[in-house]
């Protein structure tokens, strides 16, 4: 009996490849695409751009032509708390949050993969451009995409050994282009469509409006202030600044300045001149250890601080089974408490956790 295997359908050219592959090789396919909340719209129905009508019509369309049976599941409310107040609970607490994590931790491999196997799948399957290596010993190791540019273990570093046992990556062998070919040699119509972007339960991208919609009291004003406490001017509320920004500060220095840090108890912005921006060292929590323990010692590894960044060269030490102390060789510019230090062995992610401080 062939293995069954959900795809996670969402219109897009990743995940319709993924789909025709495993088809291709055998596997019993079923299509599932998620409904995700969207804020309401006054210009009518609410749609979450990873699921609008139109990438709807394209998955259910693609379903079609590979004759695979497609369902949609109802994710709405779950990923209203999970998702949308922990962003704006992140921004509350004056750091900068990864939505594209806990969509991976919570709803993708938790959520949705557990619809899966509760349909007897032995897999789910998604577009993600990354690799899995099943060892001789029973462990799964993450791996990085062949095409790096396109890479995305940052975003899955969340996941664990009962999470990658029963997932596949159909398309991290490829690079992006390769994929975009396969889409024309399968007759795919999404061969050619373009990558989503931007957080997607914003209708109109963006997030400073959706806060200030949701919470105003994020965007209360407060004072810019240098790190011995010397006031610069006002900023307009602590989530409408990143960590390394540096236009748009409305204040009077003579020279560049940077945000290095948001205090939200005090809700002070912090700046810095341009030399003293780097952090040499961070502490990160919930980490996760994809191998499902830490190392016994600490050692020297690639981290990379945000998505899409090189991962540098750094000591790492676990603390204890959920904490990291990580010390770079060089100092790391951007350092932003909320996103995530994901660590690398060269092409092997080894696991990933929220950033909490820098200095």
């Amino acid at each position: 009996m062939n293995k069954r295997v959900v795809v996670a359908m969402s219109g897009g050219v990743d995940s319709s490849v993924a789909a025709a592959l495993l088809k291709q090789r055998g596997y019993e396919v079923i299509g599932m695409m998620m409904r995700l909340w969207a804020e309401p719209s006054e210009n009518g129905p609410a749609h979450n751009r990873c699921c609008t009508p139109g990438q709807m019509a394209d998955a259910r369309r693609i379903a079609n032509l590979l004759d695979i049976p497609f369902y949609v599941l109802d994710t709405r409310e779950v990923f209203r708390r999970q998702i949308v107040d922990f962003f704006v609970e992140g921004h509350r607490r004056g750091v900068t949050p990864n939505p594209c994590l806990e969509c991976n931790r919570h709803i993708r491999f938790d959520w949705l993969q557990g619809h899966a196997l509760a349909l007897d799948a032995d897999y789910l399957a998604t577009g993600h451009h990354a690799r899995i290596r099943h060892g001789p010993d029973g462990r799964h190791q993450l791996l990085r995409a062949v095409d790096r540019q396109k890479d995305q273990s940052y975003v899955l570093s969340v996941l664990g050994q009962k999470q990658l046992a029963h997932t596949l990556f159909p398309i991290g062998d490829y690079c992006k282009s390769d994929v975009r070919e396969l889409a024309r040699e399968f007759g795919l119509p999404t061969a050619a469509k373009q990558d989503s972007q931007d957080l997607c339960f914003l209708g109109d991208g963006d997030y400073r409006r959706f806060l200030r919609d949701h919470n105003p009291e994020l965007l209360r004003a407060g004072p810019v202030l240098r790190r011995d406490g010397t006031q610069l001017g006002e900023h307009s509320g602590l989530a409408n600044y990143t960590i390394g920004q540096r236009r748009g500060l409305g204040i009077n220095s003579p020279v560049p300045m940077y945000v290095v840090d948001k205090q939200a108890r005090d809700n002070a912005l912090i700046v810095a001149e341009r030399e003293e921006q780097g952090a040499r060292r961070l502490q990160a929590e919930r980490f996760n250890w994809v191998a499902g323990r830490p190392p016994d010692e600490k050692f020297l590894a690639a981290v990379s601080i945000r998505y899409g960044a090189r991962p540098q060269f750094a000591t790492v030490t676990p603390l204890d089974h959920s904490m990291v102390d990580v010390v770079f060789e060089q100092p790391q510019v951007g350092v932003a408490p909320g996103q995530a230090a994901v660590v690398y062995a060269d092409e092997i992610c080894l696991g990933g956790g929220v950033i909490r401080s820098a200095e």
